[in-house]
């Protein structure tokens, strides 16, 4: 049963509508309902609003990102993973020992959103990518409005990246733009509008590729022409993890996505559902399966051709109850990962009249991502390197053609027999698996629908015995998780506990939900 009522400081109402498009930034949301209404289907508008997001969210992503996708074409779920891999002639052994760098060109992998942008367009697709890239096109050439909570981002960032001389278009005057400040960047109009044309192929083996591999070789990079050439997105089979009468679907690994998988799990074997949602006992219980989700993710997620364990072996039922064993519904842990058997960002969804969805995410990682940004092109690059494990011998260490660890997740629930229910995600790193596990409870076992679900406030593990907490969680709740031995932080800054979108199936049509944490929006028709 779903409740309709909005029991928290929700500044939203959710949007209920045959054809649905939610994203962290209005005009996205604008640009994929226009395919919409042009006639596409639902992966026309998430490439349309995934690519707007390169121009109107720049703080979060861009052309020179890394993407995942769901997609639902109506009776069967797809996965796509369009991350990039170290340059084939990277040399680890100066990096090894030492933390792994988050900026330059040391922490830039082949950038893949472009990539999954034409493997989208190309399976599912109805519309032509010069129509699906065009309002990207105009907000590049003829500029947009900067919103508030973008703005705020970007100035973060003007302090991060003052002096770069890479970075320099990005602030004009040498500083972010102001909210409501119009920018424009007719580079960016350019090469998107090259990448149209082209099919993408300009990207990865064009002239696009040529200016990357150069600048790449001036800075010192072995990134090179033959790694962007031999660069391909890849169809995967997504992981499946019942819970009660729902399955939550994830991108395998590199991505984190397994860990939320994981915790939910781990809750099984809990008493989680004798809880209410906002109690301290449910937010204990889902804290701890979370820190063992995560000693698991980070111990042994990696690029899977390099992983020492199975991802089926991280999910098996019984080493999950072996796991489970150790929560204690009374005090804090201290978890380590097991052992199972060998063997910055943006999200969107859409849904159309006709079933389909798309839960799709993108990134440059860190703000605006290594700080990288190829000359007269508008592509910053993505710093996905930084998630390598600079630890010898570690599953996921910094190696030549490898995928790193990917913080990235989109997810998608089914009911248990196999129809679609809600793409759902929760843009920002660590937070978006501990995300998934919150929007996955309160919109199945507390029946919260997706917008009150979203305004809820939230929790999030830190290292250690560390909590952080919203605000509007209750004081009480607070001070018991506190007794429980948990090192209890307040963070008043909204940004670190993600931004969700939603869309999920109701009796009439679709129900489209979008975070207050964001600038976003939930529109349809």
């Amino acid at each position: 049963m779903t409740f309709w009522d909005l029991p928290y400081a929700s500044r939203r109402q959710p949007v209920l509508a045959d054809n649905v498009v939610a994203t962290s930034q209005p005009l996205a949301a604008q640009a994929g309902l226009a395919m919409l209404a042009a006639g596409g289907n639902a992966v026309d508008a998430a490439v349309a609003a995934a690519a707007a997001l390169t121009v109107v969210e720049p703080t979060s992503n861009g052309i020179g990102s890394d993407l995942f996708a769901l997609v639902w074409d109506g009776r069967t779920l797809h996965g796509l993973n369009a991350s990039g891999r170290s340059p084939a002639a990277l040399d680890p052994e100066p990096l090894l020992g030492a933390p792994m760098p988050l900026r330059g060109w040391d922490a830039v992998t082949v950038p893949g959103a472009v990539s999954g942008w034409v493997a989208l367009h190309e399976r599912f697709g109805t519309l032509d990518l010069e129509q699906l890239l065009a309002p990207a096109v105009a907000y590049a050439d003829g500029g947009f409005a900067v919103s508030p909570i973008t703005a705020k981002a970007w100035a973060r960032a003007a302090t991060v990246f003052a002096g770069s001389p890479d970075f320099a278009p990005f602030l004009p005057g040498g500083c972010g733009p102001a909210a409501g400040q119009r920018f424009a960047f007719p580079a960016q109009g350019r090469t998107l509008r090259t990448i149209a044309a082209s099919g993408g192929d300009a990207f990865y083996r064009g002239a696009l590729a040529e200016r990357i591999a150069a600048h790449a070789t001036a800075g010192g990079s072995p990134l090179s022409g033959e790694d962007l050439a031999s660069h391909a997105a890849d169809w995967v089979q997504p992981l499946a993890q019942r819970w009660a009468d729902v399955v939550l679907h994830e991108i395998p690994p590199s991505g984190q996505g397994i860990a939320a998988q994981q915790a939910l799990g781990l809750l099984a074997g809990t008493d989680i559902t004798d809880h209410a949602p906002d109690s301290a006992d449910a937010v204990h219980l889902q804290a701890e399966a979370m820190k063992l989700a995560f000693a698991d993710a980070h111990r042994h997620v990696a690029d899977p051709a390099h992983m020492l364990v199975e991802a089926a072996a991280l999910l098996d039922p019984a080493y999950l109850r072996e796991r489970a064993a150790r929560i204690d519904p009374a005090r804090v842990g201290d978890p380590d990962h097991g052992s199972p058997p060998a063997g910055g960002t943006v999200y969107l969804c859409t849904a159309d009249a006709d079933g389909r969805m798309v839960s799709l995410i993108q990134s440059n990682y860190y703000g605006f991502g290594s700080g990288v940004v190829v000359p007269d092109t508008g592509i910053s690059l993505q710093n996905r390197g930084a998630g390598f494990s600079t630890e010898r011998g570690h599953p996921n260490q910094l190696a030549p053609s490898k995928r790193p660890f990917h913080t990235i997740i989109p997810g998608f629930l089914t009911s248990s027999d196999g129809k679609a229910r809600m793409a759902f995600g929760v843009m920002g790193g660590p937070m978006q698996p501990q995300g998934h596990v919150q929007m996955v409870l309160r919109t199945t076992t507390w029946g919260q629908n997706p917008q009150a679900a979203s305004d809820a406030p939230r929790w999030r593990v830190e290292s250690g015995r560390g909590l952080a907490l919203e605000a509007g969680v209750d004081p009480a709740v607070r001070a018991e998780l506190a007794r429980r031995g948990h090192e209890i932080s307040s963070d008043t800054d909204s940004f670190g506990f993600g931004g969700a979108q939603l869309i999920a199936r109701t009796a009439g049509g679709w129900l489209a939900a979008s975070d207050h944490r964001k600038d976003g929006q939930a529109a349809g028709f």
